[in-house]
C-alpha cells in the first residue's frame, strides 16, 4: 500500500468514527443505566468512556501524520529531498515532522499513562464499593447494588453493543495489518475490550432472569479486576518501549496497544499462534497428523458432552455447615429442608436450589445511620455529625426527678426544649441495634413471612424491613413504660435483655422464623438541645471536687511554707486559740500570757519555715535599733562636758560643720544672715585646670570660714 497523505486520512476518518462509537456507545449505557439504577450498566460504561482517551490519541496522531505526508509532498515538489518523519536527519524546514515526533514522543505515551491512571483509579472505586458492600455495616451508608427491572431490554442492549463493537474491531484490526495504520491495532483491542465486558454483563443478565443475581454482581466486580489488568499491561509496555531499540523509520507503537485484547480481536492469528506453539513444543508438524485433525472435527461432539457434564453436575448441590438449602421447581417448594448435606435435584433449569445461611447474625438498627465506625459517642451537640440532615425521631419515656428538675431548674433555653411535656414524658435519643438470624427449624417460616424485594436505593429488602419495624414497635412501646432514670443509666444489662425478650416474642408472634441473638444500645442520650443540662449536674460536681481538692492542696502548701507542716499547723492554731483564752482571762501582761507567748514562739521556729524566719529577723531587727541607740546615746553624752564648757562656741562648731557638709554639694553658695563685722573671708585665686575639675570648686574641709 502506498503510504501517503491520502492513507493517513483515511486512518483518521475510521479512527475518528471509533471515538464516536466509543463516546456514544459509553454515553447511552451510562444514561440507562443512571435512569434504571443498574449498577452493572453503571460500570460497564465507566469502562467504555475511559477508552475514549486512546481514540483522541489515535484521532491526533492520525492528523499529524497528515500533515506530515503533506508537508513532505510540497518539500519534494520544491526541490528537498524526501525523508520520513523518522529519519536521523531532519530538515529544519519540516515544522510538521518535528510536530509528529513531538506527538509520537509526548502525547502518545501521556495518554497511556492517563488511560491506565484513571482505569487504575475506576478499578479501585469499585473495589472499594463492593468491599464495603461485603461488610455489612448497618452503619454506613453505602449505595446499594441495583438491578435493572427491565432485563430484556438491557439483553438487547449488552448483546447488540457487543456484536457492534467486534464487527468494528474486526475491521480495524484488518486496517491495522498495514504497516501504515498499525497504531489502529490499540483502538481494535479497545474495541474487543468493549465487546467482552458487554458479553459478560449480558451473561451475568441471563443469569439475573433465572434468579441468580450473585452472577451479575461477579461479572461487575470482575469489571474492576479487568481494569486493573489491561492498566498493568498498558504499563509494562510503556516500560518496554523505552528500553526498545527502534529501527530508522520505524513507527512507534502505542502503550495502549494492548497485545492481550490484540489477539482477541484477531482470532485467527490466535489459532495460529497457538498451532505454532504446539508445533514448537512437540518438535514437529503436530496440527498437520490425522489425531489433531480428528480432534477438530470432533470438537462439537466434545463441547456437546461437557455440556452434558455441566448439566449432570447441576444436580448436586453441597449444603455446607450453617447453611440450609430448598428445592424450588419453578416457584414451589419442592422436598424439605436440607441442613448440612448432599442435595440431589433435576438438572438446572428444572430445579433450582436457594440456600440460606442460617447461622449468620444479621443486624437491623432501629433509625437511621447517624455515626461511622470508632467515633467517639458524646452526649453534647455536634454540628458535623452524621446526624444533621437525617430524620431522627427520638423515643418517649416517662419523666422522673432527673427530667423535672431539668425543667425546674430555670437555666436558660430549658423552656425552650422538648425534653418534658405536659403529661410527664421525656425524650430520648438512641441508638438500638438488633442482632438477629434465622432459627434451625424456621427457614421455611422466614421465606413465608415477606419478600426479599429490594426497593430502589434501600439497603433492606421487604422482610428486614418489617423486621425493622416490628422492633422499632415494641422498643417504643417498651420505653413508654420505663421512667428516664432507668433508661439512662441502667442497671447492668437489664434494659437490653427487656428488650431482646419483648421483640423476640414479637417475631414469634409474627411467625417470623427469626431468632434475636442480641440488642445493643450503642447511644443512649437525652434529645438534642437538652444534653447540657443534663450534663451540668456531674459537672457541677467535678468543679466542687475539683474546687475542694486544690483548697486542700492550697492550704497543705501554705501550712507548710509557713510552719513547716500541717500537723505543726494545727499544734500552733491550738496554742494561738490558748493565747487568747488566758489574755481574755487574766489580761494582755499577765505571766501566763507571757508564758503561753513563749511557748507559742518556741513552736513556731522548731522548723525552718516563713513563722520561723520572721521570728529570727525581728529578734535580729530588735537588737540592732537597740545598738543604735545606744551609739547614739554614748555619742550624746560624750560631747556634754565640750558644750558645758563653752556652749556657744560648740553651737558655732556644729553649725559650720552642718554648713561644710551641705554646701560642698552645690555649685554657689551663699551666706546669708551673718554679721559682717565678725566675719573673715580667706579667698586663694587659682587658675583652672583644664578637663574643669569640679574637685577644685567643692570644698571638703570640715572647718569653713573663721568666725
Amino acid at each position: 500500500m502506498r503510504t501517503d497523505h491520502l492513507a493517513y486520512q483515511q486512518a483518521t476518518r475510521v479512527a475518528f468514527l471509533g471515538l464516536l462509537l466509543q463516546l456514544g456507545l459509553g454515553l447511552v449505557l451510562l444514561a440507562y443505566g443512571r435512569g434504571a439504577d443498574d449498577s452493572a450498566l453503571g460500570v460497564t460504561s465507566q469502562w467504555i468512556l475511559v477508552g475514549v482517551i486512546p481514540w483522541i490519541a489515535l484521532v491526533l496522531t492520525f492528523q499529524q501524520h497528515t500533515s506530515e505526508r503533506l508537508e513532505s509532498l510540497e518539500l519534494d515538489a520544491g526541490g528537498e529531498g524526501a525523508g520520513s518523519a523518522f529519519d536521523a536527519t531532519d530538515s529544519g524546514a519540516r515544522v510538521a515532522a518535528r510536530r509528529l515526533k513531538t506527538v509520537h514522543a509526548w502525547l502518545v505515551p501521556g495518554a497511556s499513562i492517563l488511560y491506565a491512571g484513571i482505569l487504575v483509579w475506576v478499578g479501585w472505586s469499585v473495589y472499594a464499593w463492593f468491599r464495603a458492600l461485603a461488610i455489612d455495616d448497618p452503619n454506613a451508608v453505602v449505595a446499594h447494588f441495583g438491578v435493572n427491572p427491565n432485563s430484556g431490554w438491557e439483553l438487547a442492549l449488552c448483546a447488540g453493543g457487543a456484536l457492534v463493537v467486534f464487527i468494528f474491531s474486526r475491521f480495524v484490526a484488518g486496517m491495522a495489518r498495514q504497516p501504515a495504520w498499525s497504531n489502529l491495532r490499540g483502538g481494535a483491542g479497545i474495541m474487543v475490550g468493549n465487546a467482552i465486558v458487554l458479553l459478560a454483563v449480558a451473561t451475568g443478565t441471563i443469569f439475573q432472569l433465572f434468579a441468580k443475581p450473585a452472577v451479575l454482581e461477579g461479572v461487575t466486580q470482575g469489571i474492576g479486576w479487568f481494569m486493573w489488568l489491561i492498566a498493568a499491561e498498558t504499563a509494562l509496555n510503556l516500560v518496554l518501549h523505552i528500553y526498545r531499540p527502534r529501527r530508522p523509520g520505524e513507527i512507534p507503537k502505542a502503550a495502549f496497544d494492548s497485545k492481550l485484547l490484540g489477539l482477541l480481536a484477531t482470532p485467527d492469528s490466535l489459532v495460529r499462534s497457538i498451532n505454532e506453539a504446539v508445533n514448537y513444543q512437540f518438535g514437529f508438524d503436530l496440527t498437520s497428523s490425522w489425531g489433531y485433525q480428528l480432534l477438530l472435527r470432533s470438537l462439537t461432539a466434545l463441547a456437546g458432552v461437557g455440556i452434558i457434564v455441566l448439566l449432570a453436575m447441576s444436580c448436586v448441590v453441597v449444603v455446607g455447615p450453617g447453611e440450609q438449602a430448598i428445592r424450588l421447581r419453578g416457584d414451589r417448594i419442592v422436598g424439605e429442608v436440607a441442613t448440612g448435606t448432599v442435595l440431589f435435584k433435576l438438572p438446572w433449569p428444572l430445579e433450582d436450589v436457594e440456600v440460606w445461611p442460617v447461622g449468620r447474625v444479621h443486624t437491623v438498627l432501629l433509625g437511621p445511620p447517624t455515626r461511622n465506625e470508632g467515633e467517639v459517642i458524646l452526649w453534647v451537640d455536634d454540628e458535623n455529625s452524621l446526624e444533621a440532615g437525617t430524620d431522627r425521631a427520638p423515643y418517649l419515656v416517662l419523666a422522673g426527678r432527673a427530667a423535672q428538675a431539668v425543667a425546674s431548674s430555670g437555666r436558660p433555653g430549658a423552656e425552650d426544649t422538648d425534653e418534658t411535656s405536659a403529661q410527664g414524658f421525656s425524650l430520648v435519643d438512641a441508638d438500638i441495634q438488633v442482632n438477629w438470624r434465622i432459627r434451625p427449624d424456621g427457614l421455611l417460616d422466614f421465606i413465608g413471612f415477606s419478600n426479599d424485594t429490594r426497593s430502589r436505593r434501600s439497603r433492606l429488602d421487604m422482610r428486614e424491613r418489617a423486621l425493622q419495624q416490628i422492633a422499632l414497635r415494641e422498643a417504643t412501646q417498651f420505653l413508654s413504660t420505663q421512667t428516664l432514670e432507668s433508661v439512662l443509666s441502667p442497671q447492668g444489662d437489664s434494659l437490653t435483655r427487656a428488650l431482646q425478650s419483648r421483640i423476640q416474642g414479637a417475631f414469634d408472634a409474627a411467625g417470623s422464623g427469626v431468632e434475636v441473638v442480641s440488642v445493643l444500645v450503642p447511644r443512649l442520650r437525652p434529645p438534642n438541645g437538652a444534653r447540657n443540662a443534663f450534663e451540668e449536674l456531674s459537672i457541677d460536681q467535678q468543679n466542687v471536687q475539683k474546687m475542694t481538692e486544690e483548697a486542700r492542696r492550697v492550704a497543705s502548701v501554705t501550712m507548710a511554707a509557713v510552719v513547716g507542716g500541717e500537723a505543726l499547723a494545727q499544734e500552733a492554731i491550738a496554742a494561738i486559740a490558748e493565747l487568747r483564752r488566758i489574755e481574755s482571762a487574766h489580761g494582755v501582761s499577765s505571766r501566763e500570757a507571757a508564758i503561753q507567748r513563749a511557748t507559742l514562739e518556741a513552736l513556731l521556729v522548731r522548723e525552718s519555715a516563713q513563722a520561723a524566719t520572721v521570728i529570727s529577723r525581728a529578734r535580729a531587727r530588735r537588737w540592732e535599733v537597740l545598738m543604735d541607740a545606744r551609739s547614739n546615746a554614748a555619742d550624746v553624752l560624750g560631747q556634754a562636758p565640750a558644750f558645758e564648757a563653752a556652749p556657744e562656741l560648740y553651737r558655732q562648731r556644729r553649725m559650720m560643720e552642718v554648713l561644710a557638709a551641705q554646701l560642698a554639694r552645690v555649685r554657689i553658695k551663699y551666706l546669708i544672715g551673718t554679721d559682717p563685722a565678725g566675719t573673715t573671708l580667706d579667698i586663694e585665686m587659682q587658675e583652672a585646670e583644664s578637663g574643669l575639675n569640679l574637685a577644685d570648686y567643692l570644698s571638703k574641709d570640715g572647718g569653713g570660714g573663721g568666725g
